[in-house]
């Protein structure tokens, strides 16, 4: 995922929530993937996607779907810069 000034705008946006994280339950997000039956969905979602054959209310799931890829997306590429887990760690952000 690039580096936008949208995606910026969220990661500042979240790392106080990021904080609140343990540590040990932050990687557990990081390494979040889809189980099998999610997966299908979205895939399936995907492929009504790109033949324009979605209806209203699977536009709006699959665009929840897209969101929330989004979001581990971004947990993710914190974690390959090696960014999540030290701010999890750290005392970076004041408490709440």
């Amino acid at each position: 995922m690039p580096v936008t000034p949208e995606t910026e705008a969220f990661d500042r946006g979240v790392r106080p929530v990021l904080q609140i994280l343990l540590p040990e339950k932050a990687e557990a997000v990081v390494n979040f993937r889809a189980d099998p039956e999610l997966q299908a969905r979205i895939e399936e979602l995907a492929g009504k996607s790109t033949e324009g054959e979605l209806i209203e209310a699977e536009m709006a799931e699959y665009a929840g779907y897209v969101r929330a890829n989004k979001f581990v997306a971004i947990l993710q590429r914190q974690q390959a810069r090696g960014q999540f887990l030290r701010m999890a760690r750290s005392s970076v952000f004041p408490a709440p």
